[in-house]
């Protein structure tokens, strides 16, 4: 099965997106839920995995990310990746969520290199997903600590060290450590 980039909206905050779901849900029902999640629902279906792709603000210090969607169907958690621009995000996220879809179980700590990329890449548990993958949690309808499982896949800088290395070359406000960052 193919793998495929999707990016629709959800909101960047947790008031706007709460605020956002709480009129439609109370004035629409599920329906509304539905309706939301149709695209991302004929993604999966057709690719195998939806990517959201929220844009940062750098002039405010606020960084991009991309995760998936549909890994979680499978009993795995969904991928995250910060920092990156959308299309190596997209292609970094689509490999590796064909890898999870073909048997590959991403350890925590595991140390990945991929054909074609320069970074190597770390998976790290994030403890508050829930603050940021809300697109995946509004897809399977959880929320809080009932959130999708996630991790996230840390990048080492252009000297081949990672953020946890002393010397790390990329300021933390791109790549933020797992637990740091909230949408």
């Amino acid at each position: 099965m193919s793998v495929a980039a999707l990016s629709f909206g959800c909101a960047r905050s947790a008031p706007e997106w709460d605020a956002q779901v709480n009129k439609r849900s109370a004035s629409a029902g599920a329906d509304w839920f539905d309706e939301h999640n149709a695209p991302i629902a004929a993604m999966i279906r057709t690719h195998g995995v939806a990517i959201q792709q929220v844009s940062g603000e750098p002039s405010r210090s606020s960084t991009s990310f991309s995760y998936t969607i549909g890994l979680f169907d499978l009993g795995q958690p969904e991928l995250l990746v910060l920092g990156l621009p959308p299309l190596p995000a997209y292609f970094l996220l689509n490999d590796l969520a064909r890898r999870v879809r073909a048997g590959k179980r991403l350890a925590p700590g595991e140390v990945l290199t991929l054909g074609g990329w320069a970074q190597r890449f770390c998976p790290e548990v994030v403890p508050n997903p829930a603050r940021i993958v809300r697109c995946a949690n509004a897809y399977y309808r959880r929320c809080g600590v009932h959130s999708v499982p996630v991790l996230q896949l840390t990048w080492d800088d252009e000297y081949g060290r990672f953020p946890w290395e002393e010397g790390y070359s990329i300021p933390t406000w791109i790549q933020p450590r797992p637990g740091e960052f909230r949408a």
